[in-house]
């Protein structure tokens, strides 16, 4: 007796020479532009936050795969080392090493093996571990060091708030968006990365080129980070030409804070983003309705993991009614 154990349907068929170690290669080649501005800036910081991530994340996949789940290793596919990266990108250079270390067990261990491993996490395993230290600890979490040009040393260095941080704090204390300005960096320094923040979100530029890279080798489309970025700047321009006085203009909300990084890098991952154009779009324009949400009248001065997130889990309803037609179905 024999059982069927695969079905194949009729041609045409396609098939493509991608492989999840290219894809996670790539990724990580187009962070390191941002990688090499987080070290200029942030020195021996950036370096020790990143390799601890990695390390960590890394070790915790090869042993909970050997040792709990008892299943073949696949920490050579590159999903541990991107994991790794994105997670120290989404820290201050400043956070301490148990920190680093406990943050890779939640976004291996809960985010990523708990559900069965790649491709069957729903949320973004970084992101996990993001959201859990800062809710986690707070204080360590927004202590964002300066930035310090060339500075290689293991010195302490001064702290400050972000940014959009600079910008909550000042409106909360009844300030307008004109006079907050001057002491918050300008449109330059945001763009090439001479700011407060995570090693990840401060150079918009670094992270263009590598998003640039990413598009030309069509590991990501524009679907996700144009809607989400796009639906950035109309709901923030809105309000802004409301009220110039309380809400700042979108330039300075797509340049400031992590959302080029989440747009880019962190919304586009495929195993929890929609599969269909459409549902690509309505993912993006959830992920910026909710940042705004949260960045101008949230507790928090930046919102992009949480949308993110909020987002993952909402993919499946965006899957199921965003299929598309199967070949050869006749439309109505």
């Amino acid at each position: 007796m024999t059982t069927k154990m695969l079905t194949v349907s009729p041609s045409p068929h396609v098939h493509g020479d991608f492989s999840t170690q290219r894809i996670m290669l790539d990724v990580a080649i187009a962070l390191m532009p941002a990688f090499l501005v987080s070290i200029l800036y942030f020195g021996m910081g950036a370096i020790k936050v990143t390799f601890i991530a990695v390390v960590a994340c890394m070790l915790f996949e090869y042993l909970i795969q050997k040792f709990l789940l008892k299943v073949p290793v696949t920490v050579t596919d590159g999903s541990a080392l991107v994991s790794g990266i994105l997670l120290a990108f989404n820290v201050p250079s400043s956070i301490p090493t148990w920190m680093v270390v406990l943050g890779a067990l939640v976004t291996i261990g809960v985010a990523k093996m708990s559900f069965g491993g790649l491709g069957k996490n729903p949320f973004n395993p970084a992101l996990v571990g993001r959201v859990f230290l800062l809710i986690s600890f707070p204080v360590d979490m927004t202590n964002w060091p300066r930035p310090r040009l060339m500075d290689f040393s293991f010195a302490d260095a001064v702290s400050g708030a972000t940014a959009l941080g600079k910008l909550k704090e000042g409106l909360m204390m009844g300030e307008t968006v004109d006079k907050l300005m001057v002491d918050i960096p300008g449109y330059l320094d945001l763009f090439i990365g001479n700011v407060n923040g995570s090693l990840g979100e401060m150079s918009a530029m670094a992270l263009l080129i590598g998003a640039v890279y990413l598009l030309m080798r069509r590991v990501i489309s524009l679907y996700i980070p144009l809607s989400f970025i796009l639906s950035v700047v109309i709901l923030t321009g809105i309000f802004w030409l409301y009220n110039p006085s309380r809400y700042a203009d979108p330039l300075f909300h797509i340049l400031s804070g992590g959302l080029m990084l989440g747009a880019w890098f962190m919304a586009t991952d495929m195993v929890t983003s929609p599969m269909s154009k459409m549902g690509m779009m309505i993912f993006g324009i959830g992920c910026g309705l909710i940042t705004v949400l949260i960045r101008l009248f949230g507790a928090y001065p930046e919102g992009v993991s949480f949308a993110i997130l909020i987002m993952n889990a909402v993919v499946p309803l965006i899957n199921r009614s965003c299929k598309p037609k199967r070949f050869g179905e006749i439309l109505k």
